[in-house]
């Protein structure tokens, strides 16, 4: 769908020269010409020229003489004596080659230089070429051998060109098909073996051939073919003459073996070219005549063959001689060719898209330009050669070539000028945003525009939905070609205008069809025609037509004059024939037209971009660039975009400022998507290689094969108001979708919400992406259109949610029109099933859309009625059920359809379930029948049922649905007969507090107690079991689950308002002591010892296995002078003094020696651990990589994984035994805990046992904090005992002294020295886990403290000294 454009034009002209070759010196960007005249003496002369050849936006350079020389000149032709003509890079030379034979090299690297022959093929060169890469020269010699040489000319091969060998790749036949396979009946065998009448006595070739041979490379330069007419017949009466000698294609690699020869075609003329890429090669063949093909007489192709030889397709040249004799419809004396005209050349563009055939005619040279497409080829332009000023014979080339890097740069020649034309992709589109859009597409096809409104109908190419043929036959002798060299879509209307190089443009009105129906999809109509401005060529045209303003129509052309200078020539068309013309002169050459709505946009080769306006004077100039000529920069791009459209941008909302921001969007050829305002310009994207403006989005599709939609309200804040672009402001995250590969967009129709996609094979896609849906869904909304947006939601699959979460507040409002336009019981039916998300809004909603069709039209809209009541959340079932149960009573001949709906929209088994806790038999039978259920299922049942009284038959009925505590009340109101049942149903579904509150003011409330505080108990919740047999008056239950419980307080307290004896008491004390001991609640257990027990003994010993030293002396020591104290406890003295020394002093040696043990255990296991991280950093400062195992992060999306064992890697280190391959999934908790699990464990090897060092040595610090305390307790009593205890005491703050000091130091020296890391940032998430897992570990475990407090005696250290 794609059209071919003009770019750029440029122009140098040669005074009183005879160009007959170009050439291009990449390096410099120059360009060499050779000129060639004939002198006197039978020689002829050689003119070379350089022209520089500059920027576009700059006036090509004059061209200079860069020397001249004179050679032989060959008889044998009429051609050019320049077979070739060539710039060598490599020795930065020019290489010219004579048909003579003369091989002349110039030197580029003094301007003084002459040239020089390096020598001479003897007797003369019909053909030569050389390889892409400039390293081989293949050659055809006057004797039609084939020579291979390499760039210094030496001879690598020479050869006969005429051969009957076929080639290295010739074909193998097994006879299948073939006369001698065939049965031939009554004939016999010798039929079979009877030679065939050979094919190739009517081929021959074109009365056109030049009869000189062709070379041509492939792109790579791996092979050559060689296009030559077959030797002249042997035999002696066969006349000699083209028709009874034919082509022959033979095809060679770089070693000039002979790899094919083609297949016979007869007529085949003596063009050649292969193509860049490699697949064909392209020749020409003529019909009707004798020898040439079987076709009409005026049949004429291009006809391909493959590297074997083998023919492969063709397509028919058009729009060649003029039928009425000639130029101006004037009978020209000497005639071109046989039929009025002849292909000299083709050649292909360097990306091999384009195909260029020079066609020689009588009224004028022509060079057409074709395109393919889905198998169909596409003449795109037309290139006509210029008369000659001073004559007035037709125009002629003299040569035509590409250039060999940029891809649709032509370069042609005449006897006096060199043309340099660039081109450029560019689709026609209707870029309309009103309702009445009808996304026409225009593609240029000859003198045909093909045209197609995708609005309506997808007509996949090279069909098409209208065929427009231009020009009218009345002016095609005044316009000069049939082809067009532009178009263009008024954006409001559609109307259609065409643009030839001459200035002739037409206007059509399509009339094209936008709604559905039976009248035709387009209907054309020239509205006007006219030669516009005397700019001698034009190659862009835009228009702008309004239906009842003034002008109707303005038409803008682009031109160059003939200095090169861009011209706008604005034309104004008036309802009564009135014409107004303006023309706009630019500063700058080779420009292009910004699409815009009615202004006239210029865009300038460096990027940047003008508005013209146009004064009242018809006769006033204006040029662009002069402040006092009413035009104006607008904004700028940093390099030239051809493809560039300007855009309203909507204001942002939340802003004050409500105008709306113009924007440019253009796209380079090197890909880059530009956004410009009026001082900024950022890059949106850089590859990109389509876009279109449609619906409020820039819609751009890149080589990633990814469309992306970015809304122009987002678009306007990226550019900044202060004048300079922010860099810090990064591009929002736009929506995208994948697309086929090599998509490009053909343009998009925004009433249909479609985005049309082009193929790489030329095939369509019609795609509607969500954005552009949901912008036409918002706007529909926005103004109260719930039928069309529901329809459009509901056809593309959006989520109906987007209706309501929308404008919730407007949408509640405006609920009575939703349901008066979607008046449809399916369609409501579908969007109450879709609500989703917020289950708060979701019920309020179904309320209020039941109210509403409630309100309305019950009967109507009964089916709706129950979805909503189906669709809350929590569903509502049992008020849909009690819906039917009303319409039963009033409309009943509605219930059996809408209780089979209900039963489509919930389970069955669900809804008998809800009727049988409606406690409704005859609803329940009604949905077992309609439901199709099993009498024998049911029925037993519900007879069972029906034999109980009402409670008890409702809490077996709620039993049955597993409503526990629904059928706990109600079996509470069958009667107290059923007591028992209930507290055992309490039990089996643990319902104690719901029972509770049941029983809770009745007699059988601490029944219902005892049994809870039971259950209680059985759980080991003791202290709330006691708590509720005291409620319950269970007194013996409440002492047993307070010993339990070990609240020894609440227990005695309880036992003192129970005559308990006092051997039970005691018994009861010891007891409870000996579990306090075991809980190690040492001071607890001694005073129930005490206070109950009356043991001082045990007392004591309870204490001092808790270390509370001072609590046991002190009661040891306690005197007694009451007489009551003393009976209690037979003893004078409380505390038996013996007690110290049986118990005490023992007891503080066995403490001592408990704690040298572990002063010497946190020691040994000190030193382990900080030996072994010192080790691990000396590894880790060593050899990093191997530490950390280091992996190269871009491999980490490679797949493929072999079988065979692995050495180890970084994985490894996470785990001991290594692994031979790895998954990569979403973590799962279990992975999770398993991994810390792992880390804790701190393997050795692993890269978590350094944080596992440090964690147990934080632990071992706070060990040390605890021992220390206690140590420091002890000491005092070490101190007062005996002299022996003194001295252990003395040596255990010594050993805790010196161990703190030790501890201390290695917890500095661990945290206070940490290794050095790589500061550098990560950068994406792999690095960044990597740099985590490299951490030091210090800064992932905190620095312990150890305690500060003054726990030494000082006396110790004064009696060391």
């Amino acid at each position: 769908m794609r059209n071919l454009s003009l770019s750029s034009c440029q122009i140098a002209s040669f005074c009183g020269a005879n160009i007959c070759a170009t050439a291009i010196d990449l390096d410099q960007n120059v360009l060499y010409a050779a000129s060639e005249r004939q002198n006197h003496d039978a020689g002829v002369e050689i003119e070379i020229w350089k022209v520089g050849l500059g920027r576009t936006h700059e006036k090509a350079s004059e061209p200079s003489v860069l020397t001249m020389f004179s050679t032989t000149s060959a008889s044998f032709s009429s051609c050019s004596q320049i077979v070739s003509f060539r710039v060598l890079p490599e020795t930065n030379c020019l290489v010219l080659l004579m048909r003579g034979g003369d091989i002349a090299v110039l030197s580029l690297d003094d301007e003084d230089s002459v040239v020089e022959v390096e020598g001479t093929v003897e007797p003369g060169i019909q053909g030569a070429s050389w390889s892409p890469d400039d390293s081989l020269l293949a050659l055809v010699t006057v004797e039609e051998k084939l020579i291979l040489m390499t760039s210094t000319f030496d001879v690598l091969s020479e050869m006969p060109l005429q051969t009957s060998d076929f080639g290295e790749d010739a074909p193998i036949n097994v006879g299948w098909g073939s006369k001698q396979t065939q049965f031939h009946g009554s004939a016999g065998k010798a039929a079979a073996q009877a030679p065939s009448p050979s094919i190739q006595s009517n081929i021959g070739s074109s009365p056109d051939d030049d009869t000189l041979p062709r070379i041509s490379w492939r792109g790579d330069g791996a092979f050559f073919v060689v296009s030559s007419l077959s030797p002249v017949p042997s035999n002696p009466t066969t006349s000699v003459n083209n028709a009874q000698r034919r082509r022959i294609l033979r095809v060679y690699d770089r070693q000039a073996s002979l790899q094919s020869t083609s297949e016979p075609v007869a007529g085949l003329e003596h063009p050649l070219a292969w193509k860049p890429s490699g697949n064909l090669i392209a020749g020409t063949q003529r019909f009707g005549f004798e020898g040439g093909g079987a076709g009409r007489e005026d049949r004429h192709d291009i006809v391909f063959f493959e590297r074997n030889g083998l023919r492969h397709g063709e397509f028919g040249l058009r729009e060649l001689a003029d039928k009425e004799g000639g130029a101006g419809g004037r009978q020209l004396e000497e005639k071109v060719g046989k039929w009025g005209y002849k292909v000299r050349e083709m050649c292909w563009s360097s990306d091999s898209n384009v195909l260029g055939v020079w066609i020689e005619r009588n009224e004028g040279d022509v060079v057409q330009l074709w395109t393919t497409g889905n198998y169909h080829w596409y003449l795109k332009q037309e290139i006509l050669a210029p008369r000659s000023s001073s004559s007035k014979e037709p125009g002629r080339f003299t040569s035509i070539s590409w250039h060999p890097e940029i891809s649709l740069h032509i370069v042609l020649s005449t006897s006096t000028e060199v043309m340099q034309r660039i081109y450029a992709w560019e689709t026609f589109t209707l870029a309309s945003q009103t309702a009445n859009d009808s996304g026409s597409v225009a593609v240029l096809d000859g003198s045909s525009i093909l045209l197609t409104p995708f609005r309506t109908q997808n007509i996949p190419p090279p069909m098409s939905s209208y065929q427009l043929s231009v020009p009218s036959s009345s002016v095609l002798t005044s316009i000069g070609k049939r082809v067009p060299i532009n178009a263009s879509f008024s954006p409001p209307n559609g109307v259609l205008a065409v643009l030839w190089e001459s200035g002739y443009v037409e206007l059509y009105d399509l009339h094209a069809r936008v709604e559905p129906g039976r009248r035709k999809v387009m209907a054309p109509t020239l509205t006007w025609n006219g030669n516009i401005g005397t700019v001698p060529s034009c190659r862009q045209v835009a228009v702008t037509a309004g239906a009842f303003e003034e002008p109707f129509a303005r038409i803008s052309v682009l031109g160059s004059d003939y200095g090169g200078v861009d011209i706008v020539t604005v034309v104004e068309l008036g309802k009564e024939s009135s014409v107004k013309t303006h023309e706009i002169k630019m500063p700058h050459p080779n420009g292009r037209l910004v699409a815009s709505d009615g202004i006239v946009l210029w865009q300038a080769p460096d990027g940047q971009i003008f508005q013209g306006e146009l004064l009242p004077d018809d006769s006033m100039k204006q040029e662009i660039g002069f402040p006092d000529k009413h035009t104006s920069h607008v904004a700028s791009f940093p390099e030239f975009c051809f493809s560039s459209s300007c855009a309203a941008a909507p204001p942002t909302p939340g802003i004050e400022d409500t105008t709306w921001t113009t924007l440019f969007v253009g796209l380079s050829n090197s890909g880059k998507l530009y956004i410009a305002s009026s001082s900024v310009t950022r890059l949106l994207a850089s590859n990109v290689n389509s876009f279109c403006i449609s619906s409020g989005f820039v819609i751009f599709a890149t080589t990633a094969h990814e469309a992306h939609f970015a809304p122009l309200i987002t678009l306007s804040p990226i550019l900044t108001k202060s004048g300079e672009a922010d860099d810090n402001v990064t591009l929002p995250e736009f929506e995208k979708r994948r697309v086929e590969r090599g998509s490009r967009i053909v343009t998009s129709v925004p009433s249909t919400m479609s985005l049309i996609l082009q193929m790489p094979r030329g095939n369509l896609e019609t795609i509607n992406p969500r954005p552009l849906v949901m912008e036409v869904v918002k706007h529909d909304l926005d103004a109260g259109n719930y039928h069309k947006a529901f329809i459009a939601c509901r056809k593309h699959r959006i989520d109906l949610n987007v209706i309501v979460d929308h404008d919730r507040e407007t949408f509640m409002r405006r609920l009575p029109s939703f349901i008066e336009q979607v008046d449809n019981v399916d369609h409501i039916n579908l969007f109450l099933t879709n609500l989703g998300r917020h289950p708060r809004v979701i019920a309020d909603l179904c309320d209020a859309i039941r109210l509403e069709l409630e309100r309305k039209d019950m009967t109507r809209f009964v089916n709706s009625i129950l979805t909503a009541y189906v669709v809350k959340t929590p569903p509502d079932h049992e008020a849909g059920l009690e819906l039917l149960l009303r319409l039963r009573e009033t409309e009943p001949h509605l219930v059996e359809e809408a209780l089979k709906y209900i039963i489509f929209l919930v389970d069955a088994n669900s809804l008998f379930d809800t009727a049988l806790g409606m406690y409704d038999f005859s609803l329940v039978l009604m949905i077992a029948q309609h439901a199709q259920k099993d009498p024998r299922e049911y029925l037993p049942f519900l007879r069972e049922l029906r034999a109980l009284s009402k409670f008890y038959q409702r809490f077996k009925i709620d039993d049955h649905l597993k409503r526990h505590v629904k059928a706990l009340r109600n079996l509470s109101l069958a009667g107290a007969d059923h007591f028992e049942e209930a507290m055992m149903y309490v039990e089996e579904h643990q319902l104690y507090a719901e029972a509770l509150s049941i029983w809770q003011h009745t007699d059988s409330f601490k029944p219902v107690l005892n049994v809870y505080g039971d259950w209680l108990f059985e759980r080991r919740e003791f202290k709330q079991a006691a708590l509720v047999f005291v409620e319950a008056e269970k007194t013996s239950k409440a002492i047993v689950a307070y010993e339990k419980a070990l609240e020894w307080q609440e227990l005695f307290d309880l036992v003192s308002h129970k005559q308990v004896s006092d051997e039970d008491v005691i018994s009861m004390g010891y007891r409870v002591a000996e579990d306090l001991s075991s809980k190690k609640r040492y001071p607890e257990a001694a005073r129930v010892l005490l206070d109950y027990s009356k043991d001082v003994r045990l007392a004591v010993i309870a204490l001092v296995q808790g270390h509370n030293f001072s609590e046991a002396r002190r009661i040891v020591s306690i005197p007694v002078h009451h007489a009551f104290l003393a009976h209690v406890f037979k003893t004078t003295l409380l505390g038996l003094p013996e007690l110290v020394t049986e118990i005490i002093y023992p007891a503080a040696f066995e403490s001592r020696s408990q704690f040298a043990e572990d002063i010497n255990d946190m020691r040994e296991q000190l030193r382990k651990q900080v030996r072994r991280i010192q080790e691990l950093r000396v590894k880790k400062m060593e050899e990093p990589d191997a530490f950390y195992g280091t992996e190269d992060t871009a491999l980490h999306n490679v797949d493929v994984m072999t079988d065979v064992s692995m050495p180890a890697t970084a994985f490894t280190r996470y785990t001991v035994a290594p692994t031979s391959a790895s998954r990569t999934t979403k973590r799962s908790s279990r992975s999770k805990r398993k991994l810390e699990r792992k880390v804790g464990a701190g393997s050795k090897g692993t890269i978590y046992e350094e944080e596992y060092l440090l964690k147990s040595i934080t632990k071992l610090v706070t060990r040390y904090n605890v021992t220390q305390g206690e140590v420091g307790r002890l000491l005092p009593h070490l101190l007062h005992f005996t002299l022996e205890h003194r001295e252990e005491g003395m040596a255990l703050q010594a050993d805790m002294d010196q161990f703190e000091v030790e501890l201390k130091t290695a917890v500095e020296e661990i945290w206070d020295k940490p290794i050095e890391t790589d500061d550098t940032g990560a950068k994406d998430w792999t690095e960044i886990k990597e740099k985590e897992r490299q951490l030091n570990p210090t800064e992932r475990v905190e620095k312990p403290g150890l305690n500060d407090t003054h726990w030494q005696l000082k006396l110790y250290n004064l009696a060391q000294h």
